[in-house]
């Protein structure tokens, strides 16, 4: 069984090599927005909400090298907020309102799905937009509803979630190693 799942991650990540210049270019935009003072919104469902955590964990704290907190927030952690907002306006707003009260034009929402089918995701990227915020969606399957949703969309082609889960916390390490390097330059 562990051969099955290592060969079948590692068809996956050989087939990722295809969205280099597409990752490439979405750390970039994400780099910007930290350079022009904005900061980043992270969410997602189940074990996105927790890559999204992972990469605000990442950009606040550290990656590989020391350097000053970046704007980072994990829309995923607040249980009050998520709990009230779930309660008051429907789970399917939870992170849609937090863009409303957090997002500002300049920032940027990355919104993780690997269904690409994620209901308060799409919400979020709605949101996002109407303040005139970046949007990345770290998607899955065939990208679903989120890949015509986002500005920028990289799509794990893969009917395996947990491959897909692997693939998206990879590009996350990569765009955290990108800022830095960037911002080392």
């Amino acid at each position: 069984m562990f051969k099955s799942i290592l060969d079948d991650h590692l068809a996956c990540m050989g087939r990722l090599a295809e969205a280099t210049a597409q990752v490439e270019r979405f750390g970039d935009v994400l780099a910007g927005t930290l350079g022009r003072g904005g900061k980043i919104l992270v969410c997602g469902n189940g074990g996105s909400a927790a890559d999204a955590q992972h990469f605000a964990a990442e950009l606040i704290g550290r990656f590989e090298q020391d350097r000053a907190a970046w704007p980072a927030i994990a829309l995923t952690t607040d249980t009050s907020i998520l709990t009230a907002v779930g309660n008051d306006f429907g789970f399917e707003n939870v992170f849609a309102r937090q863009v409303e009260g957090l997002g500002q034009a300049g920032d940027a929402l990355i919104g993780i799905s690997t269904s690409g089918h994620s209901a308060n995701v799409s919400r979020a990227v709605s949101a996002a937009k109407e303040r005139k915020m970046a949007t990345i969606g770290l998607l899955g399957r065939d990208g679903g509803a989120l890949a015509g949703l986002v500005d920028h969309a990289v799509i794990i082609d893969e009917p395996n979630t947990a491959r897909i889960q692997e693939a998206h916390i990879f590009i996350l390490h990569y765009w955290a190693m990108h800022m830095e390097r960037q911002a080392r330059a």
